[in-house]
């Protein structure tokens, strides 16, 4: 029995590029000129006659169509402005980050006002709040404190957030959610 033969330096197939010059499909093509200008409906061969004549590409824009649009336009300007494109949507793409605050139900009033002081900068920024009240030993049987304490974190960051998550209990300890107007 012989093992099949791997190829690792084999080059990734590319994705994602349009069909070009010869590779299109269709018999007859919408034509749009380097200058933006319709062309009108023409054969394939006549279209990419035109496109080697201005020593320019025939790229298949919108191949859903019927006929399909194709743009006499170069390639590897093309690749350039889709790159472009695709950076550029990817750094105006914002990911909300989920920050968590941990309390207990015995908090003193300065250290929840720290606290709330700091859900309220991860609000503005636009990020997530997870509050998480933790309760030891006997302080499950103050479980209504662990509830106030959550009401009183709703009732100071209303302006700024709204609940996503209601309170509630998971094992030991209590989470909330709260999500950025």
């Amino acid at each position: 029995m012989q093992k099949p033969k791997i190829n690792y330096f084999r080059r990734k197939p590319k994705i994602d590029l349009p069909r070009t010059n010869h590779r299109i499909r269709s018999i007859d093509v919408q034509v749009i000129n380097s200058a933006g200008e319709n062309l009108g409906i023409l054969p394939i061969k006549k279209a990419i006659e035109i496109a080697k004549s201005e020593e320019l590409d025939l790229i298949e824009i919108s191949p859903n169509a019927t006929p399909p649009v194709c743009k006499i336009m170069d390639m590897g300007k093309y690749k350039y402005d889709m790159q472009k494109k695709a950076s550029k949507a990817k750094k105006n793409q914002k990911t909300a980050a989920l920050k968590e605050l941990k309390l207990r139900p015995g908090t003193e009033i300065h250290d929840y006002n720290f606290k709330i002081k700091n859900a309220k900068k991860f609000l503005t920024k636009g990020d997530k709040v997870k509050f998480t009240v933790k309760f030891k030993g006997r302080e499950m049987q103050f479980t209504q404190q662990g509830r106030d304490l959550m009401d009183r974190i709703i009732e100071d960051t209303k302006e700024l957030g709204k609940v996503e998550l209601n309170p509630k209990f998971e094992g030991r300890q209590m989470i909330m959610i709260i999500q950025p107007n």
